[in-house]
C-alpha cells in the first residue's frame, strides 16, 4: 500500500475499536514465531525438540522418570517419550469442558512449573514450550499412559482435532509420548538433522546422571549412529573428558564436583562443574541451568569464574607468587575448558529461548559453593595447581606486554596506514571499549565521522565490495587493497598467523546500508572474518549495526523503524503527537544526518547491535552455509536461495 494511502487510513473515521485485532489462543505464536523460539531458521526448528525434551528432563530431575527415548522418524517427525507421571488428562478446574492436557497444549502460560508444587526445579518455566511446539506443528500427537490405560489426543497447528480418547491398554507402560511434525508453512524446507539431535540427546544425559536417554533415527546420514543409549554416572566430568579427548592438560584430572547449595540461601538446588586447562586448544565454557543450555552465560557463570579467579589468586599468594595478582578472568578463559550446570528453583532467564540466566542469587550461590572446593583441590594436588598457576601467570604477563605494545602502536598506526578513505582513528590509548565501524564509501563515512564519539569510535570507509576470499589464492589476498587496509587498521595478520590479542579495537562493527548491496557487502566481510579471523568471532568481537529504513515524525514525536512492518505498525497506531505523520525513507547511511545516525546506529545508549556468533553445538553447519552461499559452485547457492526464497520475497531490489 502506498504511504499516502496508509496515512489516509490513520485519519479514517472508521478506524475505531473494532479495527483493533485481538489474536486468540496460539495465533500470536504463528504470527510472530521469533518471539517464542528465536526465529524460523534451522536453530529455531531444533529448539522445538529441546522444548519437549526439557519437559521430560524435568520429570527425571524431579525423580519421577529415569528413561527418555528420542526418535527421529523417516518423515522428519520426532517422538520424545518418558516414563514419568504422564500429563494430567482429567478436566481442568478452570476449564471444566477441557482436559488439563488440552489446556497445556493450547494455552500460552499454562503448566505445572509456576508455583513450585509439582517441580522443585525445572527447565520449562513460562508454560509456553509445549504450546509453542503445538502451534508450529502441522501434526502433533500426545499419548499418556496412566493407570494401565493409554490415552491420546491429536492436534494440528495448535487446534485440537478432538478430545482425549482412550486408545487401549498399557499394562507395562507409564508416562508421556509427544510426536510432532514441524509445519512447512513456518520453517520452509528446513529439516531435522540426525547429528544435531544426537548431540542434543547426549548432552542432556551428561547433565543429569540419573537418567538414561535412548536415541533412535530412521534417517541414516552416514555419520550419526542410528541407535545409541546414553547414561553417564560421572556427569560433567565424563563430558569434559570426552570433549578434550587426548589433548594434553595441565591437571591430570579435572577439577570437578557437585554441591548442594547452602541452607542459608533458603534455596533448593545444586551446582555441578568440571574444568581443566590445556595448551592444545582454545578455551571455552558451556553452561546450563536446569538442563537448559545458556550459550550467553549469565549469573551462574559469573559466580563460577569469580570462585576460580579468587581461588587461584589466593593460592598464588600462599605460594609467594606475587605475579598471580595480575591474573584476570580473560586469562582464565585462555585454554580454560569449563562446563557449569546449576539447578535452582524459579530461575529467571533473558528471553523465551533462555540464552542467559539472570537470577541474581545464583551468582553468590555458585561462587560460594565452588570456592571452598577449589581451594581444597588446589591444596591437595600441588603439582596440578603449580602447573595451572604458572600457565596463567605467563598468560597475564603476555597480555600486559601486548597491552603496552598496543598503546605504543596506536600512536603511530595512522601514519603507517595509507587508506583510500583513510582510517579515522579514536583517541583512546588502549583497546578496552573502543569500536571500529567499517562503512561503505566516503559519503557514509562523512556522516559517521560527525556522529561518532571521537574518544572510542574509529571509522574505516571501504570503496566498493571486498574480495570474496572463499577459494581465493593467498597471493590474491595479499595484493587486495581493501583487505590490506582492513588488516592494517585492525593490527592483525591473516589465517594461522592471526592472534586475537593483536586486535586494536574491542568491537568490530560492520555498518552497511539496509539494502541488498549493503547485505552483500556485509556477507563478504563476514566471510572474510570467518575464514581468516575466526577466533575474533569466537571471542565475541564482531557485530552488525542495525540502521533504520524509516523515520516517522509527528509534531515533536519521532520514531525510527527498521523495516516496513515496523513502519506500518506505527502508522496504524499513531505516534501520540499532533498533525500529519511525515515518513522519511533512508536510501543509505550517506543520506542520514549525523543526529539520526548517532541516535539510531552509533550511540551505545540507544542503538541496536547484532553480535555475530557461530553455533557452539554445530560449528560445521556454519562452514557449510558459508560454502553454499559464498563458494565457487553456483548450483549450491541457487539451491539455498530456492529453499529459502520465501524469506526474501519482499526484499527491496
Amino acid at each position: 500500500m502506498p504511504v499516502d494511502d496508509l496515512l489516509a487510513a490513520t485519519a479514517d473515521p472508521s478506524y475505531d475499536a473494532s479495527s483493533i485485532e485481538v489474536l486468540e489462543g496460539l495465533e500470536p505464536v504463528r504470527q510472530r514465531p521469533g518471539m517464542y523460539i528465536g526465529g524460523t531458521d534451522e536453530r529455531a526448528l531444533h529448539h522445538m525438540v529441546a522444548e519437549i525434551l526439557d519437559n521430560s528432563m524435568d520429570e527425571a530431575v524431579a525423580g519421577h522418570a529415569n528413561r527418555i527415548e528420542v526418535t527421529l522418524h523417516a518423515d522428519y517427525s520426532v517422538t520424545v517419550t518418558d516414563n514419568g507421571r504422564g500429563i494430567p488428562i482429567d478436566p481442568h478446574p478452570k476449564f471444566p469442558d477441557k482436559s488439563a492436557l488440552e489446556v497445556i497444549l493450547c494455552t500460552l502460560h499454562a503448566g505445572g512449573k509456576f508455583s513450585g508444587k509439582a517441580y522443585q526445579t525445572s527447565g520449562g518455566l513460562h508454560g509456553v514450550g509445549s504450546s509453542v511446539v503445538n502451534a508450529l506443528s502441522d501434526s502433533l500427537v500426545v499419548q499418556v499412559a496412566k493407570n494401565k490405560e493409554l490415552f491420546e489426543q491429536r492436534f494440528s497447528r495448535g487446534i485440537p482435532l478432538g478430545g482425549v480418547e482412550k486408545v487401549g491398554a498399557a499394562p507395562n507402560r507409564r508416562g508421556t509420548s509427544v510426536t510432532f511434525h514441524a509445519d512447512e508453512q513456518i520453517f520452509g524446507k528446513h529439516r531435522f538433522k540426525p547429528k544435531r539431535l544426537f548431540s542434543l540427546a547426549r548432552s542432556k544425559a551428561y547433565l543429569f546422571s540419573g537418567v538414561e536417554i535412548r536415541w533412535k533415527s530412521e534417517i541414516d546420514d552416514g555419520e550419526t549412529p542410528v541407535e545409541a543409549v546414553f547414561h553417564f554416572p560421572g556427569g560433567l566430568a565424563d563430558y569434559l573428558s570426552e570433549t578434550l579427548g587426548k589433548a594434553s592438560t595441565y591437571a591430570e584430572k579435572p577439577f570437578a564436583g557437585k554441591v548442594e547449595f547452602r541452607d542459608k540461601f533458603n534455596e533448593a538446588g545444586y551446582v555441578e562443574w568440571a574444568i581443566n586447562w590445556t595448551p592444545s586448544r582454545d578455551g571455552f565454557i558451556q553452561s546450563y541451568c536446569n538442563t537448559v543450555p545458556t550459550p550467553e552465560g549469565g549469573t551462574h557463570v559469573t559466580g563460577f569464574w569469580a570462585a576460580i579467579l579468587k581461588g587461584i589468586k589466593a593460592y598464588g599468594e600462599l605460594s609467594n607468587n606475587k605475579k598471580a595478582a595480575q591474573i584476570t578472568r580473560d586469562d582464565l578463559l585462555t585454554g580454560g575448558c569449563a562446563l557449569v550446570s546449576c539447578f535452582i528453583a524459579d530461575p529467571a532467564f533473558v528471553g523465551q529461548t533462555k540464552d542467559r540466566l539472570s537470577t541474581e542469587a545464583a551468582s553468590k550461590m555458585v561462587e560460594q559453593s565452588v570456592r571452598d572446593h577449589f581451594d581444597n583441590w588446589l591444596a591437595a594436588d600441588t603439582k596440578s595447581a603449580g602447573a595451572i598457576l604458572d600457565f596463567l601467570v605467563l598468560r597475564a604477563e603476555e597480555r600486559l606486554r601486548r597491552k603496552q605494545e598496543k598503546e605504543t602502536q596506536r600512536k603511530s598506526a595512522t601514519k603507517k596506514l595509507r587508506l583510500p578513505g583513510k582510517l579515522v582513528d579514536c583517541s583512546a590509548t588502549n583497546r578496552d571499549g573502543t569500536e571500529l565501524f567499517i562503512v561503505e564509501g566516503d559519503s557514509a563515512g562523512g556522516s559517521a565521522k560527525m556522529a561518532r564519539d571521537r574518544k572510542t569510535q574509529a571509522l574505516l570507509p571501504l570503496r566498493g565490495k571486498i574480495l570474496n576470499v572463499l577459494g581465493a589464492a593467498s597471493s590474491k589476498l595479499g595484493s587486495n587493497a581493501e583487505i590490506n587496509d582492513l588488516t592494517q587498521a585492525l593490527g592483525v595478520s591473516l589465517g594461522t598467523k592471526f592472534n586475537v590479542d593483536d586486535l586494536r579495537y574491542d568491537k568490530i562493527i560492520i555498518m552497511t546500508d539496509a539494502d541488498v548491496d549493503g547485505a552483500h557487502i556485509a556477507s563478504l566481510l563476514m566471510t572474510f572474518f570467518f575464514t581468516q579471523m575466526r577466533p575474533m568471532i569466537d571471542a565475541g568481537h564482531l557485530y552488525l549495526a542495525c540502521p533504520p529504513l524509516y523515520r516517522l515524525t509527528q509534531g515533536a514525536k519521532r520514531v525510527y523503524c527498521l523495516d516496513e512492518a515496523e513502519r506500518d505498525e506505527w502508522l496504524a497506531k499513531g505516534l501520540g503527537g499532533k498533525g500529519k505523520i511525515d515518513v522519511s525513507r533512508f536510501k543509505g547511511l550517506g543520506e542520514m544526518d549525523a543526529k539520526d545516525l548517532k541516535e539510531t546506529t552509533m550511540d551505545p545508549g540507544s542503538r541496536k547491535l547484532i553480535r555475530v556468533t557461530i553455533d557452539e553445538d554445530e560449528p560445521g553447519e556454519t562452514a557449510d552455509l558459508v560454502e553454499r552461499l559464498m563458494g565457487k559452485k553456483p548450483e549450491k547457492r541457487f539451491e539455498y536461495i530456492q529453499a529459502n526464497a520465501r524469506f526474501v520475497e519482499e526484499l527491496d531490489i
